[in-house]
Order: C-alpha cells, then sequence, then structure tokens
C-alpha cells in the first residue's frame, strides 16, 4: 500500500513518540525493505523541514511555523492560488516560482509571504504538498525531438510528461498523435520532470473516446476484475455456520433490482411486508480476497447500467434460491410500521425487470395473477408509505443517471415518467433502510450511517427566485432552509400549465442539494425529512460497502448477540425483532467483537466519504460529456428554453425537453451594451442578479424568461456549450440592413 504525506502526518497524534515500524503498522504498509525505505525517506524530509522532530531513532509532530493548509486552483494561464481547507480566510496567491512542483488540485501546506491588503490576495509558497490530486491523467502524445512527450488534456497542467515504455506499450510511437490514459510514476522535482507510463490508448481525440472510459480515466475509478477475481466470485458461497435461516422458499416474492425482492399480503387491519436483501455477507466473509476487493473499490461506479461494480459477480444470487436478510413489516392500514423483525432467510422469487413489471401493472404482457396482484397492492401502498417522511417528496426526471436503489446522491428518490412500480419499490427500500438503522441504534451497535445536511440558504434562494420570475408566490429570504420550505415550492411547481417550466425548475433544484455523508453517529437526512431518527444504508450490500458492513453487523447479532443482560437472567428478548426496543440496557455483543468491528469502520469512514463525493464528480462529469455528445450534431440549431441564472458575463439557459444549460455571454449580444442594472445605492455584486439590460436600447433578459436561442459552438471535453440568443441576431441584422440603406 503506497501512503501519501497527509496521511503520514495524521498517524502522529497527542505529542507523542512513534518508532518507524508502530507507523508502518499505523499506514497498512507490507512488511518489505522497499516499504520501509520509502517510510523512512518521507520522515528525514519532514524532520529537515521542522514538520517532525527525531529522538532516539522515534519521530513527533512539531506545530513549527504557521502553515496553512489548501487546495490548489490554478487557471489555463496560469494563475493559482490555495484556497483554504478551513473554509476561512483568503485565498492565497502562489506565484509560478513559489510552486514548488505542485500542481492544479493538490493539497497542500502554504506559508503566507505577503499579507494581503485592500483588494489584494495574500501571497505565499507552497512548503510541501500533502495529497496529489493526479495519479493519473488525460493527455495528447506528440513527436519532440527527444522522444515523445505527453500534453495533459487539461489546460492548467501545463507541463509535458516524459514517457517510459514498459511491456504493454513497448512502442511510443504507437501513440503518437492520440489520447491517452497516463499513470505517473514520478512528479516534477527539482530539474527532472513529470514521468509516466501509458495506461491505455483511447482513440485520435477525447470525442472518439466513450464517454464513460473518459471519466473513469480523469478520475481513475476501478477498472475491470481480474480473471482470479471473477473465478473467486464464481465459487463464493455462504460460509458454514450455525445460523439456522427462516424457510420463505414457499412464500410468493417478486426479485425487481439487484436480486432485491419484496413479498405483500394484505391482512386484517393492515399489512404484511418483506424486504429480501440478499445476503452477501454470508458469501463474502471479511477478511477474504473478495472483501479485500470490496474494501477497496468501497462502493460500485454505475452509471445508466454501465460501469465496473464493487464485486465480481456472484451467480449464487442468480440461482432459483438464495440466502437473504429479510426485514419483515407489520404495517396498519394507514402504512405505518408497527413492528418489524430482523432475519436471516431463504427465498425463492419471481424474477422481472423493472419494464416487464411496469408493464404487468399496466395490463400488458403475459398476467401472473398473483404475481400482478402484489405488484398493483405495492403501487397502492406507495402513497401511504411516502407519507411517512414528513414534507419528503420525489422527483421525475427523464434521464437519471445514477443507478442507487434507494434514494439519489441528491438525498432525493429520483424517477424516470411513468415508472409508478419502480418509484414504489424504492420507497420500500427507504423503509427498510430506516428500519435497519432504527434496530441498529435501539441496541446501541456500532453501525455506518447515513446523514445529509440542508442545502446552502443562498443557493435556495436563488432557485426560489427563479421560481418568483416564473410566476410563482414564494419567499426569498430564507435564513434557514427546511424541507417544509421545498416541499411547499414543488406542489407550487406542480400547479403550472407550462409542462416544459415544471420540468425545468425541478430539475434545477437537484443542483443545489449537497450530497450525503456516512458518519458513525445516526444524524438528520434532509432530502427524506428524517429528524432525530436513524437511517442506514443497509440494502446494498453488492455495491456499497457500508451496506456490507452494516449486514455484517447484523449477522453479529444473529450470531454472537446476548439476548439478556447476564446468564442468571430469567428471561431474555428477541434480538431481531423491534418490540426489543427500549428493553436492551446491555452490550449486546461481546467487547471484543464489538472493539473490532469499531476499529474498522473508524479506519474506513473518511475512505467512505471520499468514494461517494468521488461518484457525484464522475456522476456529474459523466452527465455533462453525455449532454455536449447531443449538442454537437445540433450546433447552429434553434431551441427554446429558460434563463435560469444572470451574471455579469452573461446569462445560462437551459433548453426545453433536452435539459442543457449554456451560457449566452455578453460578448455575444452584438445588438447593444448589457450590463446588470444598478439598484439605488447597492453594488451590482451585492443585489440579487435577475436581468440583463442594454444600455442604449433597455432590451433585456431576465431571469426565468422563455426565450430562443442558437447553439453557437460545443466544447466536448469541457462540456461548455455556447448559445446566442436569436433576438440578439435578429435585431443585429435589422440595424445592419438599416445601415446598409442609410449609405
Amino acid at each position: 500500500m503506497e501512503f501519501s504525506v497527509s496521511q503520514l502526518l495524521e498517524s502522529f497524534a497527542d505529542d507523542k513518540l512513534f518508532a518507524p515500524k508502530l507507523i508502518e503498522k499505523k499506514l497498512g504498509l507490507a512488511d518489505s525493505e522497499a516499504a520501509s525505505h520509502r517510510l523512512q525517506i518521507a520522515l528525514d524530509a519532514l524532520t529537515r523541514i521542522g514538520l517532525l522532530e527525531k529522538d532516539k531513532g522515534r519521530y513527533r509532530r512539531l506545530e513549527g511555523e504557521a502553515l496553512v493548509v489548501g487546495k490548489l486552483r490554478c487557471s489555463s494561464r496560469g494563475f493559482c492560488f490555495a484556497i483554504q481547507e478551513s473554509g476561512s480566510g483568503d485565498d492565497i496567491y502562489i506565484r509560478e516560482s513559489r510552486l514548488n512542483s505542485a500542481w492544479n488540485g493538490d493539497r497542500v501546506l502554504v506559508k503566507v509571504t505577503k499579507d494581503g491588503m485592500r483588494r489584494r490576495s495574500p501571497e505565499g509558497e507552497v512548503r510541501l504538498i500533502l495529497d496529489r490530486a493526479n495519479p493519473t491523467l488525460l493527455a495528447t502524445v506528440k513527436a519532440v525531438e527527444e522522444g515523445y512527450r505527453a500534453f495533459p488534456l487539461d489546460d492548467r497542467l501545463s507541463c509535458p510528461v516524459e514517457l517510459e515504455a514498459d511491456a504493454d506499450h513497448p512502442d511510443l510511437s504507437a501513440a503518437a498523435d492520440c489520447l491517452v490514459h497516463l499513470e505517473m510514476r514520478r512528479y516534477p522535482i527539482g530539474d527532472r520532470p513529470a514521468l509516466a507510463r501509458i495506461a491505455a490508448i483511447l482513440g485520435s481525440d477525447a470525442e472518439s473516446a466513450s464517454d464513460l472510459e473518459l471519466v473513469r480515466c480523469k478520475h481513475n475509478l476501478p477498472r475491470e476484475f481480474a480473471a482470479e477475481a471473477i473465478a473467486w466470485g464464481q465459487g463464493a458461497q455462504p460460509t458454514p455456520t450455525e445460523l439456522v435461516r427462516r424457510d420463505l422458499r414457499r412464500e410468493p416474492a417478486v426479485a425487481l433490482h439487484n436480486n432485491l425482492a419484496f413479498s405483500l399480503e394484505p391482512v386484517a387491519g393492515g399489512w404484511q411486508l418483506a424486504v429480501h436483501i440478499p445476503d452477501v455477507a454470508a458469501c463474502v466473509p471479511a477478511g477474504s480476497e473478495l472483501d479485500a476487493i470490496a474494501a477497496e473499490r468501497v462502493r460500485s461506479f454505475l452509471f445508466a447500467g454501465k460501469g465496473v461494480p464493487m464485486l465480481p459477480p456472484l451467480p449464487i444470487f442468480d440461482g432459483l434460491e438464495y440466502p437473504t436478510v429479510s426485514v419483515l413489516f407489520e404495517l396498519d392500514e394507514s402504512g405505518n410500521t408497527t413492528a418489524f423483525a430482523i432475519e436471516p432467510t431463504l427465498i425463492s422469487p419471481y424474477r422481472l425487470t423493472e419494464a416487464a413489471a411496469q408493464n404487468l401493472v399496466s395490463g400488458q404482457g403475459d398476467r401472473e395473477p398473483a404475481i400482478a396482484k402484489m405488484l398493483e397492492a405495492l403501487v397502492a401502498l406507495h402513497p401511504k408509505l411516502a407519507a411517512q417522511r414528513p414534507d419528503g417528496f420525489g422527483l421525475e426526471l427523464p434521464f437519471p443517471l445514477s443507478q442507487e436503489v434507494d434514494e439519489n446522491p441528491s438525498g432525493l428518490p429520483v424517477e424516470r415518467p411513468g415508472q409508478t412500480v419502480t418509484a414504489a419499490f424504492r420507497e420500500v427500500l427507504i423503509l427498510a433502510n430506516r428500519a435497519i438503522g432504527a434496530h441498529l441504534v435501539a441496541l446501541d451497535l456500532p453501525g455506518v450511517f447515513r446523514v445529509q445536511g440542508p442545502p446552502d440558504a443562498a443557493d435556495v434562494n436563488d432557485w426560489l427566485r427563479l421560481l418568483q420570475c416564473s410566476g410563482l408566490s414564494v419567499p426569498t429570504d430564507l435564513e434557514a432552509v427546511t424541507l417544509a420550505d421545498l416541499s411547499g415550492a414543488m406542489a407550487q411547481i406542480q400547479t403550472l400549465t407550462d409542462a416544459h417550466r415544471r420540468q425545468i425548475l425541478s430539475y434545477s433544484l437537484l443542483g443545489i442539494l449537497p450530497g450525503g455523508e456516512y458518519s458513525r453517529n445516526k444524524g438528520n437526512h434532509f432530502g427524506l425529512g428524517i429528524v432525530d431518527r436513524a437511517y442506514a444504508h443497509a440494502v446494498d450490500p453488492a455495491n456499497r460497502y457500508v451496506d456490507l458492513l452494516n449486514q455484517r453487523l447484523l449477522h453479529l447479532v444473529f450470531t454472537e448477540g446476548r439476548d439478556r443482560r447476564s446468564s442468571r437472567s430469567k428471561d431474555g428478548v428477541n434480538l431481531r425483532d423491534s418490540r426489543c426496543h427500549g428493553q436492551v440496557s446491555w452490550s449486546v455483543l461481546p467487547s471484543e467483537s464489538e472493539r473490532a468491528f469499531r476499529q474498522r469502520i473508524e479506519a474506513l469512514e473518511s475512505k467512505f466519504n471520499a468514494q461517494e463525493a468521488l461518484y457525484r464528480k464522475a456522476l456529474k462529469d459523466l452527465d455533462g460529456l453525455r449532454k455536449a455528445e447531443k449538442m454537437k450534431p445540433r450546433i447552429g440549431q434553434n431551441f427554446y428554453g429558460i434563463v435560469s441564472s444572470v451574471l455579469s458575463y452573461g446569462f445560462f439557459v437551459t433548453l426545453e425537453d433536452l435539459l442543457v444549460e449554456g451560457l449566452v455571454h455578453v460578448s455575444s449580444l452584438k445588438d447593444d451594451w448589457y450590463e446588470l442594472p444598478q439598484s439605488g445605492n447597492r453594488s451590482r455584486g451585492k443585489q440579487p442578479q435577475t436581468r440583463l439590460v442594454g444600455r442604449r436600447s433597455g432590451r433585456e433578459y431576465a431571469l426565468g424568461a422563455r426565450i430562443e436561442v442558437q447553439v453557437r459552438s460545443v466544447d466536448y471535453y469541457r462540456q461548455q456549450i455556447d448559445l446566442v440568443a436569436t433576438a440578439s441576431l435578429a435585431a443585429e441584422a435589422a440595424e445592419n440592413v438599416d445601415a446598409v440603406s442609410e449609405e
């Protein structure tokens, strides 16, 4: 395992001295001479610059001089700033000569060399690179006098990269004038340039490579599995234990997605609902080869059905019957949960694709009466279950990329229009997550919980201002945002008669919601309206390592859980049933098992959230590439859209039907000089920006206005779409005609 300087520094704590061998263990380094040598080089370097102190062969962290932790943000013109990680303080300008080989995106320690004054930023120099942001690069290979060099596609990385031939690519001339994916071997240091190997030749340019491959390379996402890993998956079977499974093979069940299944039966006074989750924990034991793969990847990276999963295929779950962990609900007539139990089970479900299930409910296809009846009951139950989430709501979008089985990365349930079965099944899975989260908290178990904070009030007010400019009566001065605020606004959007505007306003909400995070402590989940209750991801253990860990925790309860305070206690409780909540006042798990599990999730918590952030970035990139690809053949065509934001340099327009956003730059408005209007004594930058006004003609482009635009150009790799307002083109043409007539 490699390590970064940041990880090395974080391994020191409490002003204690640590021996190199102990540091190796903390970093999880292999017990090898090479690993020890690399660590010793790093320790010596940090000692020389005053961040560590050496005392009799052991090391401790020093506070040293005042240094600022920041992330480098550079422009294509070479201007670089360190954005302070604390969120407070000014951005620090770093001259090119003071970068000390740091690249755009790197996490760095910066020493401030000159204080800021008036409108000038403080200046500084990079003292240490904590984390490199570019372990891989997309670049174009060119033949030069010295041989072949790679030039990064990202123009914020201006330095050429030397290439080394290897067994996979022994002839570098084969990559000449091609787009390649590079793996960094050495970053620039002193007079030595950066060095890399070619991981893959992608094509002649960015547009010739697949969008998924570009995103995978850009973000260094996991690649396909080795043959050995696939063989491990093929042979995966439940680990032999004394665990007795409840046999539900004769009970009707429907498997819809990722081998997730449900059962639903009306009973006197309500419903019996079961959610059957594939028991991946039984087939991928902790410490196994498959577990190591899953822990390294943390999650699947799947986009609209494509990508790389966390685990290789596990055929055991494709058979007629397979092991599951089932959440068995008792619901009243209103859909409220009166009780639930979590049991290890065995099921034999009826398999349907989501499309086939929707056809059954719609009266199409070959009807299986019992299955069709169960699906219809599920759809009927959906609004009752959704009502259990106060102020909760979902979105319908024509082409969502995310493949999450529960909520979207935005925190909301998102569906394609008309997918009533999928929407109802998603609500059932969210209910199962809520039940498992509540059970972990009630038993005081060290689970991993999903939390989400509220969106930034300024962003929400900007969105509400767009709604207000669309004729809706909404407040635009919120100081704190609640889900009820957004739910009320969404209800107003649904009253609009213009379907295109409804879709655009709903879609624009996704951009302001923060991503969810994982935590060892329960917390609120804004998008689902969960307050002061626990919510845990647990229904997709084949695609999220968090779900797999939570399932393993349930297994510990099944096999090691103590159902009474001591062996002398006469009566115990059923640890699998929610009726035990409030009755357990002892440690359910043996101390050694609980301590080991807690240490495991503590070690992985930051990695969970780093991979979640990476997934959201990759999802956004892929969405941008696909929109750019969609617009490339439409250059020169006209479309109608809604002005979705107004800035000093232009305004953005979201196109109807396509949900593609492009920029109309002020420089393209040739018929007049357009600017933000003054309002009293307030400066332009402080007031809400809702319109650009022509200085001479008074013509304006206002937030929320429906206008016609023409696609001028598309930059595929940068995902930039430039538009021009057709009204401006027409006005400019008319003025040109008048000018010619006067001549």
